[in-house]
């Protein structure tokens, strides 16, 4: 909770990758609120009135995925809002001719989420959460020590640079509104 609260000042990418980590620390914890505290929460060198106020965001974070139906798998709304929105300012930035920047970079990084979508990505995704897993999944194979292929880190440079670059506009979007022709 207090390391997202700083990632969603930062970055949103970032938070976004985190609070699908915290999805999956949940799910691995079955859900169970006090296997949560005593497994995960008391490892934390906090305060006592930090912890419970850590357990505290985990109990709703369990409550929003048990009523969204989540115990398996799948992003909570509030996540999924997230991209939505990054989605949406995606395709005003492409739309407009002042950030052809941005413009560039998704047509130098296109080759590789078409390349994703290929083998295997939903098709119902759409390409910012094709990115997004794109990170989530090398983020996970690095946690678990396991070798990724040059191609492969080359394309998740790549992607990491064009979601970053979203990624900055969307906090400037929501600290001043960008200007779109």
């Amino acid at each position: 909770m207090f390391i997202s609260r700083e990632l969603r000042k930062k970055s949103i990418a970032e938070y976004l990758l985190y609070m699908w980590q915290i999805e999956d620390i949940i799910r691995a914890y079955e859900l169970s609120l006090s296997r949560i505290r005593r497994e995960y929460v008391e490892l934390f060198d906090y305060k006592r009135e930090e912890k419970d106020e850590l357990l505290d965001w985990f109990g709703n974070l369990v409550n929003m995925m048990n009523s969204e139906g989540l115990r398996k798998k799948g992003h909570l709304q509030i996540n999924k809002i997230i991209i939505e929105e990054l989605m949406e300012l995606h395709s005003r930035l492409l739309d407009s001719k002042k950030y052809p920047f941005y413009s560039a970079e998704y047509y130098r990084v296109l080759p590789f989420i078409v390349e994703l979508r290929n083998r295997g990505a939903s098709k119902e995704e759409n390409e910012i959460e094709t990115c997004f897993n794109a990170l989530y999944l090398l983020m996970t194979l690095r946690l678990a020590k396991k070798q990724v292929s040059p191609q492969t880190e080359h394309a998740i440079k790549e992607i990491t640079t064009f979601i970053g670059m979203l990624s900055d506009y969307y906090l400037k979007n929501t600290e001043e509104p960008l200007e779109f022709d």
